[in-house]
């Protein structure tokens, strides 16, 4: 196992504070990355502009109606707000999470609030930049953080993005599973990933073939013996598409035992375009295991 010096650790997560239902699985599953690596948790609530949005809403012909539109998103937003942050504070009472502003010195998780107002996008990747990772929820039913936002924490601020299944997790799983692929991306994840493949037992590299049945290539070669130099217990694994398709395959192999699935993010600016070509939003909104990604 390597030594926790080795690589730059994560101390400080980024954590939207939506005021919904799928809030409880986030904060949960950023609270279990914070307790194994001792980081700092910045949880962040963005407030609509209330103006803005009526802006956009209403037409020049509707502009009387501006001011009632904007009356009531400002009574919806401050009720999203009070109830973000009380679930904030109860989360926090109820994980033992010690509110600071700046580092305490001691070896263990803390927290503390962020509220801002305009567009939650643009504030998570200015947040976002200055994180070590960000954890942010699947859009479900309406719930949770936009896919915009999901969208500029990956694109926007050159930090990795943690997306955890919608039911959370309580604990780092013991598995890292790395879709992998030759290209700057994959790579790139792959260091950033380099905490959570110390704090695991075990680590397999997935490829899913393309083409037709190849062996093994000298770059899936490459990315097992440097893991194994690095002293982790590295294992690789080629996968044929099965009749669901390359995305099916990869979930499947990877959710063999619980595992993070560790997987380039790919596209100038959109999700959609990501690994392979044809990994659509089938990994965002469907993965049963928690997604690490970086761009």
């Amino acid at each position: 196992m390597p030594k926790s010096g080795d690589v730059a650790m994560i101390k400080t997560i980024l954590v939207p504070a939506t005021g919904s239902d799928a809030d409880a699985a986030v904060f949960a599953s950023a609270h279990a990355v914070a307790r194994a690596f001792a980081a700092h948790l910045d949880f962040l609530h963005v407030r609509p502009d209330a103006t803005a949005v009526a802006v956009a809403m209403a037409s020049e012909s509707a502009g009387a109606m501006i001011g009632g539109i904007i009356e009531r998103i400002e009574q919806e937003s401050e009720q999203r707000e009070t109830r973000a942050k009380q679930m904030f504070e109860g989360f926090c009472r109820g994980a033992g999470l010690p509110l600071a502003e700046t580092p305490t010195g001691t070896a263990a998780p803390s927290a503390q609030w962020h509220r801002e107002v305009g567009a939650e996008p643009d504030w998570i990747a200015d947040y976002g930049r200055a994180a070590d990772l960000a954890v942010i929820g699947r859009p479900a039913d309406g719930e949770g953080a936009p896919i915009e936002t999901l969208e500029a924490a990956l694109l926007q601020t050159g930090r990795p993005l943690l997306i955890p299944p919608a039911a959370g997790f309580a604990a780092l799983p013991d598995k890292v599973a790395i879709a992998w692929k030759s290209t700057r991306e994959a790579a790139r994840t792959v260091g950033a990933a380099m905490p959570f493949l110390m704090a695991a037992k075990t680590v397999e590299i997935l490829t899913v073939e393309e083409a037709e049945p190849a062996p093994p290539s000298a770059a899936d070669e490459r990315l097992l013996t440097s893991l194994a130099w690095h002293g982790f217990r590295v294992s690789g694994r080629r996968l044929r598409p099965g009749a669901g398709g390359a995305v099916a395959t990869l979930l499947a192999a990877a959710g063999e035992q619980p595992a993070l699935l560790v997987m380039g993010g790919y596209g100038h600016s959109r999700l959609r375009e990501w690994i392979f070509g044809g990994f659509t939003e089938t990994v965002l909104r469907a993965a049963p295991m928690p997604v690490l990604m970086a761009h």
